[in-house]
């Protein structure tokens, strides 16, 4: 609360700098697509908040893509609900592996559904809007549940490295209480990311015109309409990144370099080729989901156009939480087991 007070009453000082440099930041030059989306002039105290754009227009197409996302949706938060009441329900994936695949599931339904319900209720009834609290809220919980997961992608590939290159020591290696250290790691680092930014961003005074041009509240987009100087902040953006980006990159490829290793030198053909098949599954994953936050966040902005940051979200808010469970989990002989299972209960109790 104490950071949005900071947005909305400003000292001024802050006052004078943001009506002298209302329409233009010295960032941009005339004609640049920000004029176009409607940079008009507006008070600098003003607490109405910010105006979304949407991701697609009414032409046959984009309802075709927009009916797309809404499926891909639907069925990412089956899956992942799914996976996480099959593991919590059969003991047998009572495991490290399938806990931490529990976490990853569970921070994918709250980590698109940020950003995606608001996007399909803005399209269907215009509700395109979003307060200053509201896109704080949404950028908070962005970047925290998006670090998170980022840092417990590469926690899960140590995971498997001691499970594949250390197996004796497993169960010393990968016990409860590590599981635990591992999760709550995971997300203590993502809340520090997200409170760290989210403040700094909300500090800066926004004079220029409400639309952001993006489907919702993200750094990079928000920063387009600041009327102050944000060098110095994006370096840091940059700092963050790869902390929390690439050290985990390093540290998966790391991981599955090893592993890779290990698979080669094994006698079995059809154990290779089956190593071979999950750890290509995993890194496709792996690359859908940190390879669109790198081009995002790293980049320098001169890199990328608004329009090209819509599509680029789409991989890491859309995609990569249907194909988790599917690449990580669904294709599991354990899980197939574990839902035969529990469809079989479920028969048995209707019948009787």
């Amino acid at each position: 609360m104490i950071v949005i007070k900071k947005v909305i009453f400003y000292s001024s000082q802050e006052e004078e700098a943001c009506h002298t440099m209302q329409g233009h930041t010295g960032k941009e030059a005339p004609g640049e697509p920000w004029q176009e989306a409607g940079r008009g002039p507006w008070n600098c105290s003003s607490t109405v908040g910010f105006i979304l754009t949407s991701l697609f227009n009414e032409s046959p197409m984009d309802l075709f893509l927009f009916s797309m996302v809404v499926i891909i949706y639907t069925l990412a938060m089956a899956g992942n609900t799914a996976m996480v009441f099959l593991i919590w329900a059969d003991t047998q994936l009572h495991t490290p592996m399938y806990f931490l695949l529990s976490q990853l599931s569970f921070l994918d339904i709250f980590f698109t559904s940020v950003t995606v319900p608001k996007m399909i209720a803005g399209f269907l009834f215009g509700w395109t809007s979003i307060s200053f609290v509201g896109c704080g809220a949404q950028m908070f919980f962005f970047m925290f549940l998006g670090a998170a997961e980022c840092l417990l992608l590469a926690l899960m590939a140590y995971d498997r490295y001691v499970a594949i290159c250390n197996p004796l020591r497993y169960l010393s290696l990968m016990n409860h209480q590590t599981c635990l250290l591992m999760v709550a790691t995971s997300w203590l680092g993502g809340s520090i990311n997200a409170s760290i930014q989210t403040a700094l961003t909300l500090q800066f005074p926004y004079c220029g015109s409400r639309r952001i041009a993006h489907f919702f509240c993200e750094v990079p987009s928000l920063l387009r309409l600041a009327c102050a100087d944000t060098a110095a902040y994006e370096r840091l953006l940059f700092v963050t990144g790869v902390v929390v980006l690439l050290v985990p990159i390093a540290f998966i490829t790391t991981s599955y370099a090893l592993i890779l290793a290990a698979v080669f030198g094994m006698h079995s053909v059809e154990g290779r080729q089956k190593a071979l098949a999950t750890c290509s599954s995993h890194l496709t994953v792996v690359n859908l989901f940190y390879g669109p936050l790198v081009y995002t966040y790293m980049l320098p902005a001169s890199y990328h156009s608004p329009g090209q940051d819509d599509v680029v979200s789409i991989f890491y808010t859309v995609l990569t939480p249907i194909l988790n469970p599917v690449i990580y989990s669904l294709r599991n002989k354990e899980v197939t087991g574990a839902m035969k299972n529990i469809i079989g209960k479920c028969g048995v109790g209707r019948t009787a």
